[in-house]
């Protein structure tokens, strides 16, 4: 939250707001590329939907990147220091790896596209982990807030480019030009890194791996006990299930429904696009004046509510005013959402081991995206996508019971951490 004693013309209209920009929007395109481009490259190629569902599991870097964590946080390469060092290494490993997926045929090399998709994945992921850190270590402490909505909206920027303009060119293009045009755009991320300035303390850097490993995990457990440690494990994995599962299988529901891969990206990606950005920008507005409890209370509601419209969709046919409403309100609430759990995740986050415990905790968030991804084509395969939609909506009740511990409405849940 912004404090009262700055004007918000002072913390919005800074170069640390503009590289917020920059770097979330780097951070969020090998994630949209993954969960996006990939699985319309294989199912226009008329893979199956289980195995585009397995596919989702070379994404497991993203669930377990806080076990290197403590390595990118320990070690510096010996060049732009601590955090651009690494931030360059991942980006140069993206531009090359989402760029070499073109030259792959789905229909006879998808092991090699395993091998290179989960390349991007670990690329991906430690880019996420370092961009983490250096974000917290760039903001002022009343900067938090809307660093962290900016970067956000910044992420889900990015999804236009694998989401939607990779997927037009591909109705006009061969995938090698649509695949390195989508990797091209991992330059933003590089010219950033190469310009921005190094804030990381080396005073302040573990001087031991012993430091880096044990002493975040040891602080997480001991803070309130392991019961409340478990407790918000459990609500970090179950608060975004039910919607993960609605989305992780979009791209390839659109193409069952008949919409062409043109209509996807023009119309389905384009209002998941600015919906989420608006969620993200009305939840920025609205946890100005709520506390983050009730921010997760009443935004978790919305998520759930707007997971049901998915089951008329299914039933509806080829409507394009439907799509694009259905799929606004859907990415509405999932905008909503990540900025209230997003704000969590701070708040629990001890500021004397931001990295490794942010990178747990989004970890923790990447788990369920995963389990859904690799699963959703079997349950729809089985049970066809009225039913799933349904039983999407039901597995998100499990997180919002979950905020009668984590988060109760009564509670401001203002408390800061050591």
């Amino acid at each position: 939250m912004i404090q009262k004693s700055r004007p918000w013309q002072e913390v919005l209209f800074t170069r640390r707001m503009l590289t917020c920009v920059f770097l979330g929007f780097s951070s969020g395109m090998p994630l949209f590329v993954l969960v996006s481009l990939v699985p319309a490259w294989l199912r226009s190629h008329e893979v199956d939907l289980a195995t585009i569902g397995l596919f989702a599991l070379v994404g497991l870097p993203y669930t377990w990147k806080f076990l290197w964590s403590p390595l990118m946080d320990r070690y510096k390469l010996p060049f732009l220091g601590r955090r651009r060092g690494w931030a360059l290494v991942t980006q140069l490993g993206l531009l090359l790896s989402i760029g070499g997926l073109g030259h792959f045929n789905p229909a006879v090399s998808l092991d090699s596209i395993v091998i290179v998709v989960f390349l991007v994945a670990v690329f991906g992921a430690s880019q996420d982990i370092v961009i983490d850190a250096y974000r917290r270590e760039l903001l002022a402490d009343d900067e938090l807030g809307t660093g962290t909505s900016i970067w956000v909206n910044a992420y889900r920027l990015s999804g236009l480019v694998p989401g939607s303009l990779a997927l037009i060119m591909s109705d006009h293009f061969s995938w090698i030009v649509v695949y390195w045009t989508t990797g091209a755009f991992m330059a933003i991320g590089v010219i950033t890194t190469l310009m921005i300035p190094e804030v990381s303390d080396d005073r302040l850097a573990p001087h031991s791996l012993r430091q880096a490993v044990v002493e975040p995990f040891v602080e997480f457990f001991q803070r309130d006990g392991i019961r409340s440690a478990l407790a918000i494990l459990a609500f970090l994995f179950l608060y975004k299930l039910g919607d993960n599962m609605a989305t992780a299988l979009a791209t390839p529901f659109y193409l069952d429904m008949g919409y062409s891969r043109s209509e996807i990206g023009s119309v389905a990606k384009i209002a998941g696009l600015w919906a989420s950005i608006a969620g993200g920008v009305l939840g920025g507005i609205v946890m100005l004046r709520l506390s983050i409890n009730r921010a997760l209370w009443l935004f978790g509601f919305v998520q759930l509510a707007t997971i049901l419209p998915y089951v008329w969709l299914s039933q509806a046919g080829h409507t394009l005013v439907g799509l694009f409403v259905v799929v606004s309100g859907e990415y509405l609430g999932v905008g909503l959402g990540a900025i209230a759990l997003t704000a969590y995740m701070a708040r629990e986050t001890s500021r004397a081991f931001t990295a490794t415990q942010f990178a747990l905790f989004s970890s923790f968030i990447a788990v369920p995206r995963t389990i859904a991804n690799a699963s959703t084509g079997f349950i729809v395969e089985a049970l066809g996508w009225t039913v799933f939609y349904v039983m999407c909506a039901l597995v998100a009740i499990p997180g919002m019971l979950l905020l009668l511990k984590v988060a109760p409405w009564r509670d401001p849940g203002l408390g800061k951490r050591p």
